[in-house]
């Protein structure tokens, strides 16, 4: 199902690592420059408009004095991690645990990484070991996801994401 967004025919292409291909210790990674543009698109899709990641004046006030991404949207690239990369398409996302240890603020790139702790034969299950740490080598999240990894290898082109432009604040 491609909910009416496009394939690009030149597009990359995205595979998966199969249950039987993960070894533990395999590891991969993305990289995301945050720009003030994500945490409003974020905010949008999630519905959180706390003000201390959308109010400069608010969040001047606050514990970190300036804006700071949602916690979500750091831990929303350890999912792209999973669902692109490491297993990639065909993942089943079973659980998550985080720990949000510092701020992400606007122009921070932010590496995330998982890398295979466990693997769990009966259903195909694997844990992954979580972390996202901007570029300075700071730790700004951890934690453990479990994921049921897919058995059938899926190579296909990359999506191409609609583009989206903000004007204002009108929702």
């Amino acid at each position: 199902m491609t909910s009416g967004l496009a394939i690009a025919p030149t597009a990359e292409m995205i595979e998966n690592r199969t249950f039987g291909e993960i070894e533990i210790g395999d590891s991969a990674s993305i990289v995301h420059r945050v720009t003030a543009r994500d945490i409003e698109l974020f905010a949008i899709v999630s519905g959180d408009v706390n003000p201390a990641h959308l109010d400069r004046a608010y969040a001047a006030g606050d514990m970190f004095h300036h804006v700071i991404a949602h916690g979500m949207l750091g831990a929303a690239l350890i999912s792209a991690v999973l669902g692109t990369r490491l297993p990639g398409p065909g993942a089943i996302y079973l659980a998550q645990d985080l720990r949000f240890l510092a701020p992400v603020s606007i122009g921070d790139a932010i590496t995330a990484t998982v890398t295979v702790t466990e693997k769990h034969a009966p259903k195909g299950d694997i844990t992954l070991d979580c972390r996202c740490v901007n570029q300075t080598g700071v730790a700004v999240i951890t934690g453990t996801a479990r994921v049921r990894a897919p058995t059938e290898k899926v190579l296909r082109p990359r999506v191409r994401l609609p583009e989206v432009t903000l004007s204002g604040h009108v929702l």
